[in-house]
Protein backbone atom coordinates (compact mmCIF):
# COMPACT_ATOMS: atom_id res chain seq x y z
CA UNK A 1 0.00 0.00 0.00
CA UNK A 2 1.13 3.62 -0.74
CA UNK A 3 -0.47 6.57 -0.04
CA UNK A 4 0.25 10.01 -1.82
CA UNK A 5 -0.64 13.01 0.26
CA UNK A 6 -1.48 16.90 -0.80
CA UNK A 7 -1.13 19.49 1.46
CA UNK A 8 -2.28 22.73 0.14
CA UNK A 9 -2.74 25.13 2.96
CA UNK A 10 -0.59 28.24 3.16
CA UNK A 11 -0.20 28.45 6.46
CA UNK A 12 2.83 26.08 7.29
CA UNK A 13 2.09 26.16 11.28
CA UNK A 14 -1.54 26.57 13.12
CA UNK A 15 -2.58 24.66 9.72
CA UNK A 16 -6.12 22.45 10.66
CA UNK A 17 -6.15 20.83 7.63
CA UNK A 18 -2.06 19.93 7.86
CA UNK A 19 -2.80 19.10 11.96
CA UNK A 20 -5.50 16.44 10.65
CA UNK A 21 -3.37 15.55 8.02
CA UNK A 22 -0.76 14.36 10.33
CA UNK A 23 -3.29 12.78 12.51
CA UNK A 24 -4.15 10.23 9.36
CA UNK A 25 -0.78 9.97 8.48
CA UNK A 26 -0.44 8.19 11.91
CA UNK A 27 -3.40 6.27 11.67
CA UNK A 28 -2.77 5.05 8.34
CA UNK A 29 0.59 4.19 9.12
CA UNK A 30 -0.65 2.28 11.88
CA UNK A 31 -3.15 0.46 9.93
CA UNK A 32 -0.33 -0.42 7.05
CA UNK A 33 2.74 -0.35 9.40
CA UNK A 34 4.29 -1.53 6.25
CA UNK A 35 3.26 1.08 3.65
CA UNK A 36 4.88 4.48 2.00
CA UNK A 37 4.11 7.70 2.46
CA UNK A 38 4.94 9.98 -0.26
CA UNK A 39 4.05 13.45 0.07
CA UNK A 40 3.99 16.71 -1.88
CA UNK A 41 3.56 20.21 -0.13
CA UNK A 42 2.29 22.66 -2.98
CA UNK A 43 3.18 25.60 -0.60
CA UNK A 44 7.28 24.53 0.06
CA UNK A 45 6.76 23.22 -3.81
CA UNK A 46 4.50 25.30 -5.79
CA UNK A 47 3.05 23.81 -9.11
CA UNK A 48 2.85 26.64 -11.63
CA UNK A 49 -0.93 26.86 -13.18
CA UNK A 50 -1.06 25.68 -16.74
CA UNK A 51 0.01 27.96 -19.49
CA UNK A 52 -0.96 27.87 -23.37
CA UNK A 53 2.13 25.70 -24.17
CA UNK A 54 0.36 23.29 -21.44
CA UNK A 55 -3.12 23.11 -22.86
CA UNK A 56 -1.71 22.45 -26.70
CA UNK A 57 0.28 20.10 -25.94
CA UNK A 58 -2.06 18.08 -23.59
CA UNK A 59 -4.42 18.00 -26.76
CA UNK A 60 -1.86 17.30 -29.77
CA UNK A 61 -0.25 14.32 -30.25
CA UNK A 62 3.00 13.51 -28.98
CA UNK A 63 4.94 13.61 -32.61
CA UNK A 64 3.79 17.32 -32.69
CA UNK A 65 5.52 18.65 -29.30
CA UNK A 66 7.83 21.00 -29.73
CA UNK A 67 10.05 21.35 -26.84
CA UNK A 68 8.86 23.95 -25.24
CA UNK A 69 5.62 21.82 -25.33
CA UNK A 70 7.62 18.77 -23.47
CA UNK A 71 9.17 21.03 -20.99
CA UNK A 72 5.67 22.63 -20.28
CA UNK A 73 4.19 18.70 -19.69
CA UNK A 74 6.96 17.55 -17.74
CA UNK A 75 5.26 18.47 -14.47
CA UNK A 76 2.00 17.25 -15.59
CA UNK A 77 4.06 14.23 -16.18
CA UNK A 78 5.50 14.00 -12.84
CA UNK A 79 2.23 14.71 -10.71
CA UNK A 80 0.27 11.98 -12.54
CA UNK A 81 3.19 9.55 -12.23
CA UNK A 82 2.71 9.88 -8.54
CA UNK A 83 -0.77 9.37 -8.38
CA UNK A 84 -0.58 6.33 -10.82
CA UNK A 85 1.99 5.31 -8.01
CA UNK A 86 -0.14 5.50 -5.04
CA UNK A 87 -2.95 3.23 -3.79
CA UNK A 88 -4.31 5.93 -1.84
CA UNK A 89 -4.49 9.76 -1.87
CA UNK A 90 -5.17 11.97 0.62
CA UNK A 91 -5.85 15.74 0.09
CA UNK A 92 -5.80 18.42 3.26
CA UNK A 93 -7.82 21.54 1.95
CA UNK A 94 -8.79 24.49 3.56
CA UNK A 95 -11.66 26.64 2.33
CA UNK A 96 -10.48 29.84 0.74
CA UNK A 97 -13.33 32.38 -0.35
CA UNK A 98 -15.68 29.35 -0.42
CA UNK A 99 -13.43 27.41 -2.71
CA UNK A 100 -10.53 25.45 -2.62
CA UNK A 101 -6.48 26.89 -2.83
CA UNK A 102 -5.40 27.91 -6.32
CA UNK A 103 -2.06 25.79 -5.49
CA UNK A 104 -4.74 23.04 -5.37
CA UNK A 105 -6.08 24.20 -8.17
CA UNK A 106 -2.78 24.39 -10.28
CA UNK A 107 -2.17 20.66 -9.08
CA UNK A 108 -5.45 19.48 -10.12
CA UNK A 109 -4.99 21.31 -13.67
CA UNK A 110 -1.80 19.27 -14.44
CA UNK A 111 -3.65 15.70 -13.27
CA UNK A 112 -6.37 15.94 -14.94
CA UNK A 113 -5.23 15.50 -18.56
CA UNK A 114 -7.23 13.18 -21.02
CA UNK A 115 -5.41 10.18 -22.03
CA UNK A 116 -3.98 9.58 -18.95
CA UNK A 117 -6.00 10.34 -16.00
CA UNK A 118 -9.63 10.05 -18.14
CA UNK A 119 -10.62 9.11 -21.03
CA UNK A 120 -13.57 10.44 -23.88
CA UNK A 121 -14.22 8.22 -26.56
CA UNK A 122 -16.60 11.06 -28.61
CA UNK A 123 -19.89 10.27 -26.33
CA UNK A 124 -18.58 9.58 -22.53
CA UNK A 125 -15.83 10.06 -19.96
CA UNK A 126 -14.29 7.17 -18.42
CA UNK A 127 -12.09 8.27 -15.08
CA UNK A 128 -8.88 6.39 -15.83
CA UNK A 129 -7.11 5.97 -11.94
CA UNK A 130 -9.33 3.33 -11.04
CA UNK A 131 -8.79 0.74 -7.77
CA UNK A 132 -7.79 3.84 -6.11
CA UNK A 133 -9.22 5.58 -2.49
CA UNK A 134 -9.08 9.34 -1.95
CA UNK A 135 -9.12 10.75 1.37
CA UNK A 136 -9.78 14.43 2.01
CA UNK A 137 -9.39 16.79 5.08
CA UNK A 138 -11.28 19.79 5.01
CA UNK A 139 -10.68 23.31 7.09
CA UNK A 140 -13.77 25.09 7.23
CA UNK A 141 -13.11 28.80 9.33
CA UNK A 142 -17.11 29.19 9.68
CA UNK A 143 -20.19 26.84 10.63
CA UNK A 144 -22.68 25.80 8.66
CA UNK A 145 -21.31 24.86 5.45
CA UNK A 146 -22.25 21.43 5.77
CA UNK A 147 -25.79 19.81 3.90
CA UNK A 148 -29.16 21.77 5.33
CA UNK A 149 -26.42 24.29 7.14
CA UNK A 150 -26.94 28.13 6.57
CA UNK A 151 -23.65 28.07 4.03
CA UNK A 152 -24.38 24.98 2.47
CA UNK A 153 -24.77 26.52 -0.40
CA UNK A 154 -21.40 28.34 -0.60
CA UNK A 155 -19.71 25.29 -0.62
CA UNK A 156 -18.16 24.78 -2.93
CA UNK A 157 -14.93 22.62 -1.95
CA UNK A 158 -16.60 19.30 -1.15
CA UNK A 159 -19.21 19.33 -4.02
CA UNK A 160 -15.92 19.88 -6.45
CA UNK A 161 -13.58 17.57 -5.21
CA UNK A 162 -16.25 15.04 -4.89
CA UNK A 163 -17.01 15.29 -8.57
CA UNK A 164 -13.62 15.72 -9.92
CA UNK A 165 -12.38 12.57 -8.11
CA UNK A 166 -14.97 10.50 -9.14
CA UNK A 167 -14.26 11.59 -12.91
CA UNK A 168 -11.05 10.91 -12.69
CA UNK A 169 -11.81 7.36 -11.28
CA UNK A 170 -11.37 7.19 -7.66
CA UNK A 171 -13.97 4.75 -6.75
CA UNK A 172 -14.33 5.91 -2.95
CA UNK A 173 -13.85 9.28 -1.72
CA UNK A 174 -14.06 9.95 2.23
CA UNK A 175 -14.14 13.47 3.59
CA UNK A 176 -13.01 14.68 7.04
CA UNK A 177 -14.50 18.12 7.95
CA UNK A 178 -13.46 20.33 10.51
CA UNK A 179 -15.71 23.56 11.25
CA UNK A 180 -15.73 26.70 13.13
CA UNK A 181 -11.79 26.77 13.28
CA UNK A 182 -12.01 30.44 13.47
CA UNK A 183 -15.64 31.10 15.33
CA UNK A 184 -14.98 28.63 18.26
CA UNK A 185 -11.33 28.12 19.25
CA UNK A 186 -12.55 26.67 22.51
CA UNK A 187 -14.64 23.48 20.19
CA UNK A 188 -12.04 23.28 18.14
CA UNK A 189 -10.30 20.10 19.92
CA UNK A 190 -13.44 18.23 20.48
CA UNK A 191 -14.23 18.88 16.76
CA UNK A 192 -10.67 17.22 16.02
CA UNK A 193 -11.86 14.42 18.12
CA UNK A 194 -14.78 13.18 16.25
CA UNK A 195 -13.02 13.88 12.83
CA UNK A 196 -10.34 11.23 14.34
CA UNK A 197 -12.96 8.83 14.96
CA UNK A 198 -14.40 9.21 11.50
CA UNK A 199 -10.82 9.05 9.91
CA UNK A 200 -10.89 5.30 12.35
CA UNK A 201 -13.31 4.21 10.88
CA UNK A 202 -12.81 4.84 7.37
CA UNK A 203 -9.81 2.97 7.27
CA UNK A 204 -11.17 0.04 9.14
CA UNK A 205 -13.96 -0.06 6.74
Amino acid sequence: MKLLRIDSSARRTGSHSRELGNVFEHLWGQRFPDSAVASRDLVDSAVSHIHDETITAMFSPPEQHSPEMRAALSISDTLISEVQEADALLLTVPMYNFGIPSALKAWIDHVSRIGHTFAYDGTNFTGLLTGKTAYVVVAYGADGYGTGGDFAAANFVEPYLAFLLKFLGFEQVHFFNVLATNADPAAVPTSKAHVRSQMQAALQS
